[in-house]
């Protein structure tokens, strides 16, 4: 694979993985504004990032098996379709509901290009490369919670909101114009993956018993979901609680992604020296401590503005360093059902994602207190999750020196 061509499948594949992220970010600047125009609350408002995580986990379910029995690329043009139409629908939107259930489909959509990106990584690249691009993806896609929020709050303090879902609507066209054009057919359709709810069901089940894939893939998810109780909580924390106005908080948002990014691709270095393995231990034990100590003086009242956006920054910062690895280790014993191991892997982690934000929806109104318990109790599980599980692995699947996957003890 020539360097150009490498440059070209990484821009391509991080545009698909960044669909979801912008869709996410880039309207939490106008909470304020939807509120008020459809005659609701803030909380409510915060329920259409819940009904879109919830739609992406079950769009997971829905797209994996279709990817492995369509090839990659038919799928993906009909998710991104539905994904434009629901991004036209909400520009319209007039009331909360319709609001709520636009989200769900736009979501439905994009995790098309979610669940595609991840197996044409698996399809596209040795196993031994794999964490590597996703540290590359995840500086493509870092870059969305950095400009989306930031370009958010000033279309909606200049146009409205309802442009903001106007741009995401052309976004999704150039991404599906690419996608078609620019990617490859990676993936044969296997016409033997049958359609049927039995069969799926029991391929799932075939994955989820496969010990490398629930331990890592679980670890991974309720760790992350940190990250999604910080983005549904932030405009309640920043704008209602701190009384930041929407482009301060648009450019909040964007110095806490340098964290993120910053630390994905420190793991790329890392991994010159450290297995993913041990990277996923450290990095979760970090967060357990950061977590702990966020709690202690949530609880005291000691924390002002800069020192929350500090430690949300070293939070964050360890999530950078786990999601990549822990996502190279669930799908590494994979290679025929990769698409249908990604959905599953994905719908696990933004599954866990919607409930960690309904919880942000239901308890975090005046207080910052609520949103650090639930990141405290998420990363000690998720670590509790990754030593327990760890025993039942008995020749883990890694990365290794050459192009081949090796098993080690």
């Amino acid at each position: 694979m020539t360097k150009t061509k490498y440059i070209k499948l990484i821009l391509i594949l991080g545009s698909l993985t960044a669909l979801g992220p912008f869709s996410i970010d880039m309207y939490l600047p106008g909470f304020a504004g939807i509120a008020k125009d459809l005659n609701t609350s803030v909380a409510n408002v915060s329920m259409t990032l819940s009904s879109y995580f919830i739609g992406i986990s079950a769009g997971q379910l829905l797209y994996g098996p279709l990817l492995d029995r369509y090839g990659r690329k038919k799928p993906l043009f009909i998710g991104l379709l539905i994904y434009i139409l629901a991004s036209l629908g909400c520009v319209f939107v007039t009331d909360i509901d319709t609001f709520i259930g636009l989200r769900f489909i736009q979501a439905v959509g994009s995790c098309a290009a979610t669940v595609a990106s991840v197996s044409m990584v698996r399809d596209l690249f040795p196993v031994k490369d794999i964490p590597k691009v996703f540290s590359l993806l995840m500086l493509v896609v870092g870059l969305s919670p950095m400009l989306a929020p930031t370009i958010g709050g000033y279309v909606t303090e200049y146009y409205g909101w309802h442009t903001v879902f106007f741009i995401l609507m052309c976004m999704g066209i150039v991404i599906l114009l690419a996608a078609q054009i620019g990617l490859p057919n990676t993936f044969k359709p296997d016409t033997s993956i049958s359609l049927k709810p039995k069969p799926i069901i029991t391929n799932f089940i075939i994955i989820l018993k496969e010990p490398q894939f629930y331990t890592y893939a679980f670890a991974g998810a309720v760790a992350f979901s940190g990250l999604f109780t910080y983005v549904a909580a932030s405009p309640i924390l920043f704008m209602d609680i701190f009384e930041v106005n929407g482009k301060t908080y648009g450019w909040i948002f964007a110095f806490m992604s340098l964290s993120f990014i910053s630390a994905s691709q420190l793991n790329s270095l890392l991994l010159r020296k450290f297995t993913s393995e041990q990277m996923i231990l450290g990095a979760l034990i970090s967060q357990s401590v950061i977590s702990v100590l966020f709690l202690i003086l949530a609880m005291n009242n000691l924390l002002g503005l800069y020192e929350t956006i500090a430690m949300l920054f070293l939070f964050l910062a360890c999530l950078g360093i786990s999601n990549p690895n822990t996502a190279g280790l669930t799908l590494a014993p994979f290679s025929r059902n990769a698409g249908s191991a990604s959905a599953l892997m994905g719908a696990i982690q933004l599954g866990l994602g919607a409930l960690a934000s309904f919880a942000v929806g239901i308890f975090v109104k005046n207080s910052m207190l609520p949103m650090v318990w639930i990141m405290t109790v998420s990363t000690i599980l998720a670590l509790i999750i990754l030593l327990l599980g760890k025993r039942n692995i008995k020749k883990t699947i890694a990365l290794s020196t050459d192009e081949e996957i090796v098993i080690v003890h």
